[in-house]
């Protein structure tokens, strides 16, 4: 099987994918989107994908977008080594979690992202006037219906954005909730082995420790899920998948401007620091 993956080192919607296929032991061949210095405004590029977001994956002349659909399909055709449970109860629980990515976690993925680090990155890679037409030239129906409106502002206002707050406080919810999910000394989300449901949540957890925001569960705060996120990494495909395709600089940049941001996020959740 041929696989090419589009996909930037930004994206934790990318991370999902290669991680899954990884896990998968699928081999695939990359096609690097800058999402950062708009490479994916590309009109070439979307034409693969109208939303102008990465992964899309091409299989065998095949365009599949969304990443838990990608997973989803390739769960289809590679049912050996599926991530799903075959237990239709265990799978309804794994379809909670990657549901919910898709209308909460991952919007608010975007919009703390932006906040906290990416507003700087894109400010410096690409000026005043560049930010502008990056800004413009986002589609209204991408990450979410009226994500080209939300975006300006969270890259505008920061944390001083109407919403900040609000996608703050629900992110944390997230990892509460996963917490909850790992208690009684489970170590997978679902059932008794990795699932789909880790795999969709690890990019969301990763990121905050990229942006130098493990205090939101270390120290106590959130044990079961330090315990379980210390387990993911120490799987043998977490680095290769998850921060080997994230560029130096990109990676310096969300440690450094999370690092700025993280008292302004602890004072949001009232986490003494």
């Amino acid at each position: 099987m041929t696989f090419t993956l589009y996909h930037h080192g930004s994206s934790v919607c990318a991370a999902k994918v290669r991680f899954a296929m990884a896990e998968k032991g699928l081999e695939w061949d990359g096609i690097y989107v800058d999402i950062l210095k708009g490479e994916q405004f590309d009109p070439e590029y979307q034409k693969l994908n109208p939303k102008s977001v990465v992964p899309t994956l091409v299989h065998e002349g095949k365009v599949i977008t969304d990443s838990t659909v990608i997973c989803e399909y390739l769960d289809r055709i590679a049912p050996e080594s599926s991530l799903h449970p075959t237990d239709p109860y265990d799978y309804a629980q794994v379809r909670y979690w990657t549901k919910a990515v898709d209308e909460d976690l991952h919007p608010a993925c975007g919009a703390v992202t932006f906040v906290c680090s990416h507003r700087h990155t894109v400010a410096r890679n690409l000026g005043p006037e560049g930010v502008r037409e990056f800004l413009a030239s986002t589609p209204e129906f991408s990450v979410t219906a009226d994500w080209n409106t939300k975006k300006k502002i969270f890259v505008r206002d920061g944390f001083d954005a109407p919403e900040a707050p609000e996608k703050i406080k629900l992110y944390d919810r997230y990892l509460h909730k996963m917490d909850a999910a790992l208690s009684g000394g489970k170590h997978w989300l679902v059932g008794d082995r990795l699932s789909i449901a880790d795999v969709a949540m690890t990019p969301y957890v990763n990121r905050m420790a990229m942006m130098s925001m493990r205090g939101l569960w270390d120290e106590g705060r959130l044990p079961n899920l330090a315990a379980w996120f210390a387990r993911i990494e120490a799987l043998p495909n977490f680095t290769g998948a998850l921060l080997d395709w994230v560029p130096e600089d990109l990676t310096h940049d969300l440690r450094d401007n999370g690092a700025k941001s993280w008292p302004e996020v602890a004072r949001i959740l009232d986490i003494a620091i």
